[in-house]
């Protein structure tokens, strides 16, 4: 399924980014990834990951022995810096996509009722909480043409990756970000009231 907007430029890899751009699973996997390593090594991640199993079709990954799911995240280059929970928490997600969407990811967020549902269907998700929950709605709304009823209301009123496409967009993104995750620390550092995340 692809997106509404341009190619997504996440990676600073053609192949990459076009993957995450097309295939529903690898856009969740990269997503899954996304926490504690930086943007592109986190959408990377799919890519290599289809060229070490061989696929990134969920109903083949959910079958897979974890522990080949294992050594492919720990193949170096690694594909996260926690390889074992993260291939656990990757072979999971594509066993909920497998089982409840018939294989099919996108399906999570086509023929939803209301925002508050897809909301709902993404916090279900292993490796996603009540934020990339959020960050998720505001992802397929804007890139991916996904609009039910009252997203915009859950969908971040923050920068998040819903609002990048190009390689510029992404490097203010995480200029942001830097900025605001320094301040959050000042914040802590003084007791001040700590900011959104």
């Amino acid at each position: 399924m692809a997106g509404t907007n341009a190619l997504l430029q996440w990676t600073g890899d053609v192949e990459a980014d076009r993957l995450i751009s097309e295939d529903p699973t690898a856009l969740l996997i990269g997503f899954c990834l996304d926490q504690q390593v930086p943007i592109e090594w986190a959408f990377m991640g799919p890519l290599r990951l289809r060229e070490r199993l061989g696929t990134l079709d969920p109903e083949r990954i959910a079958r897979m022995d974890p522990a080949q799911v294992e050594a492919a995240f720990r193949t170096p280059p690694a594909l996260h810096r926690f390889p074992r929970s993260m291939a656990q928490r990757v072979q999971g997600l594509c066993t909920v996509i497998a089982d409840e969407y018939g294989g099919d990811a996108s399906r999570i967020w086509r023929d939803v009722q209301d925002g508050r549902e897809l909301q709902r269907r993404f916090a279900a998700l292993p490796g996603f909480g009540a934020a990339k929950a959020r960050i998720m709605v505001g992802v397929v709304a804007k890139h991916f043409g996904a609009r039910p009823a009252g997203w915009e209301t859950i969908a971040p009123d923050w920068p998040t990756l819903a609002d990048v496409n190009t390689v510029d967009e992404r490097e203010a993104y995480q200029t942001q970000k830097r900025a605001h995750k320094a301040a959050m620390r000042a914040a802590a550092d003084t007791g001040a009231p700590r900011g959104r995340r």
